[in-house]
C-alpha cells in the first residue's frame, strides 16, 4: 500500500532525515543498497543486520564511506548487528550501545544507540534495533527499549521489530512514542518482502516533542528505483523526516 505524495518536506531548521534499513549483512547487491541509501539523503541511518562476524568494523567503514556518512555507534560485538551511521554534521555526545539479555538457543541481540545533536537542536537519542523472532523474548526487548528513552528528554527508536503493529510489544512502544507512519503517512506502508510487500515489521518511532513530518517506504523518491529496492536486501527501508525542538 502506498500513501501520500512522493515529495518529501523540504529541508529546514532542525529537520532530520532518518533512514531505517535491514541490510542482511551485505549479502545481496551492495551497489544497489548504496544507491538507495544515497538517494534518500539521510542525516542518520539506523542499520540492522550489519556484518557481525568477518571484519565487521571494516565492512561498516566501507558502507559509511560509500554512502557519504561516518560510523556513529554500534557495528561491534556489544550492539550485535545494529549500526548507526550519520553525516558529518551530526554531533555524538555519548554512545549507549547495549547487548540485550539472551535466551539460550536464540541469537544474541543488541542495540546501537547514541545521544546526538544537530545544528540548533536539543540533544536526542537515536536507537537502532533488531528484535527477536521469539515472542516472549521480543516483548522483554521492547520493554528494554523504553530504558533508552530515559537518557534524554527526546528520543527516536527505529528498526526491524519482527512484529506486526497489532503485537503486544509494538503496542507497548506505540503507547509511549509516535508510530511515524501513522503520525505522518508518506510513501509505502509494507516493508517485507521487497518482491511482494505484505507486512509492516520495520518502523520509526519518535518521542513526544519531536514532530513527524513524513514517514514511509521511499517508493517513487527520485533516485530510488524498484529494481534497486528488490536487489539491495530482503527488507524495504523506512524514511522519516523529523522536526526537532530547539536546543
Amino acid at each position: 500500500m502506498t500513501t501520500g505524495p512522493t515529495d518529501l518536506p523540504p529541508p529546514g531548521p532542525r529537520r532530520l532525515r532518518l533512514l531505517s534499513y535491514n541490510i542482511r549483512s551485505l549479502r545481496d547487491d551492495r551497489h544497489a543498497l548504496v544507491r538507495v541509501i544515497r538517494a534518500c539523503e539521510p542525516d542518520v541511518v539506523c542499520i540492522q543486520e550489519s556484518p557481525r562476524y568477518w571484519r565487521p568494523q571494516g565492512r561498516a567503514a566501507w558502507l559509511a564511506q560509500q554512502t557519504g556518512t561516518v560510523v556513529l555507534a554500534g557495528g561491534g560485538r556489544t550492539a550485535a548487528g545494529p549500526l548507526l551511521l550519520g553525516r558529518l554534521g551530526v554531533e555524538v555526545l555519548a554512545v549507549h550501545d547495549r547487548l540485550l539479555p539472551k535466551t539460550r538457543g536464540l541469537h544474541a541481540r543488541g542495540i546501537a544507540s547514541a545521544l546526538v545533536r544537530v545544528a540548533g537542536s536539543a540533544p536526542f537519542t537515536v536507537t537502532s534495533c533488531h528484535l527477536s523472532l521469539d515472542a516472549e523474548e521480543r516483548y522483554g526487548q521492547f520493554e528494554l527499549l523504553l530504558d533508552q528513552l530515559k537518557i534524554a528528554e527526546l528520543g527516536v527508536v527505529a528498526g526491524d521489530f519482527n512484529e506486526h503493529p497489532d503485537g503486544a510489544g509494538w503496542r507497548l512502544l506505540a503507547g509511549r512514542l509516535q508510530d511515524g507512519h501513522l503520525a505522518a503517512p508518506w510513501g509505502g506502508t509494507f516493508t517485507s518482502v521487497p518482491e511482494n510487500p505484505y507486512q509492516r515489521i520495520d518502523a520509526v518511532f519518535a518521542g513526544p516533542g519531536i514532530r513527524v513530518l513524513a514517514c514511509g517506504v521511499p517508493h517513487g523518491l527520485p533516485g530510488v528505483t524498484e529494481a534497486d529496492l528488490r536487489a539491495a536486501t530482503d527488507h524495504l527501508p523506512v524514511l522519516a523526516v523529523l522536526e526537532l525542538p530547539a536546543g
